[in-house]
């Protein structure tokens, strides 16, 4: 019993510093960086503004955790894409599951990839660019290529992975494509990349 209760006050602040987060990429997905305070923050978290100073720091420092988490991929959702399926049922998964983390968290992740009213800040940009690295290494190694992919190979995956966000933007942001036209085009061109052009990289 005093274990179990050690263990649930051990969690607590983790907790608390996980719905902070939720709450602030809420903010930011719906209003621009310049517009979001710390203070919001806390008012909308039901906690002191110095316990979000706390966790996180800078409102900055906040700022660039939410784009990180909207922009990396957890760990769960790779364990969950079938690898021992054919190729075409991987690609497949991996496809679907971008599109409906995408459609999901469609304000939050727009703010992201756009940048919040921060685009061309360094740090900003530094964020965006390591989860694109991230989540090519993912897109390699969910189709079976992660295990000592040549540079070359990796470039490719981070082009693909543009081209991912690049769409996503016309369907959710634009409204020009529809759902089944970006998956038919990233599910299509990934099916194409890793059957004929990322062998010619390995």
């Amino acid at each position: 019993m005093h274990v179990e209760a050690s263990r649930r006050r051990r969690m607590e602040p983790d907790t608390r510093r996980g719905e902070i987060l939720t709450v602030a990429v809420r903010l930011f997905g719906r209003r621009p960086y310049s517009d979001v305070s710390t203070t919001d923050v806390a008012r909308a978290a039901g906690v002191a503004r110095g316990l979000v100073n706390h966790y996180f720091g800078t409102k900055k420092d906040l700022y660039l955790e939410v784009v990180r988490i909207m922009l990396t991929v957890p760990a769960v959702a790779l364990e969950q894409i079938p690898r021992d399926e054919p190729l075409e049922q991987r690609v497949d998964a991996i496809v679907n599951w971008f599109l409906d983390v995408v459609s999901r968290h469609s304000t939050s992740w727009l703010a992201a990839v756009n940048a919040g009213g921060m685009a061309g800040d360094a740090q900003v940009d530094a964020v965006i660019a390591e989860a694109i690295d991230v989540a090519a290494d993912d897109v390699l190694d969910a189709v079976g290529l992660g295990d000592g992919a040549s540079e070359a190979l990796r470039g490719m995956a981070r082009s693909y992975v543009g081209l991912a966000v690049f769409t996503g933007r016309e369907w959710l942001q634009r409204g020009v494509l529809s759902r089944e036209q970006v998956h038919a085009l990233l599910a299509t061109t990934l099916l194409t990349l890793v059957e004929q052009v990322f062998p010619q990289a390995r």
